[in-house]
């Protein structure tokens, strides 16, 4: 005597969502676990693919690379997400927005530059979170020049003794 009863398939119990300001965002959520991904991570990825293109000097403004400096000498000041100069993200569940601010070479053609970098960053992120990139702002701060490089040497001053 058999029963038409329907197969049960496994279901994920409903989990709660990491709170609010732990920078934490849910990835994936399975039966067999949840993966998370810091706000960290994701700018440090963005940095990094923005750093890639060739074109692209520095992250950061002015103010923000100043502060950045500081900070690093700092004890425990050069660790945390703020810490990461020039990039700024906004992640959810499933997407994140990401502001960057660059210096551009000399040279370099800012539209197609900007192009390379948003690409790039779009690529890494998604590919290494899982995470749907929904926008990329690009904010160019400043060009390097390439007598920005080179350094007076400071005179010394002659010796007065032989």
């Amino acid at each position: 005597m058999t029963e038409n009863t329907p197969p049960t398939t496994p279901t994920a119990t409903p989990r709660s969502v990491p709170a609010a300001g732990s920078g934490a965002r849910l990835a994936e959520d399975t039966a067999l676990g949840r993966t998370t991904i810091a706000a960290m991570v994701v700018q440090k990825i963005a940095g990094i693919a923005a750093r890639e293109i060739a074109g692209v000097h520095s992250m950061g403004g002015g103010v923000s690379r100043a502060f950045g400096a500081i900070r690093e000498r700092i004890p425990g000041g050069g660790a945390g997400a703020a810490n990461i100069a020039g990039v700024q993200v906004e992640v959810g569940e499933k997407q994140a927005a990401i502001d960057l601010d660059i210096i551009v070479e000399y040279g370099a053609s800012i539209v197609e530059l900007a192009r390379a970098v948003r690409r790039n960053v779009i690529t890494a992120v998604e590919r290494m979170t899982g995470l749907e990139v929904i926008e990329v702002n690009i904010a160019v701060n400043d060009i390097h020049l390439p007598t920005d490089d080179v350094e007076e040497a400071p005179a010394t001053p002659a010796s007065r003794v032989e």
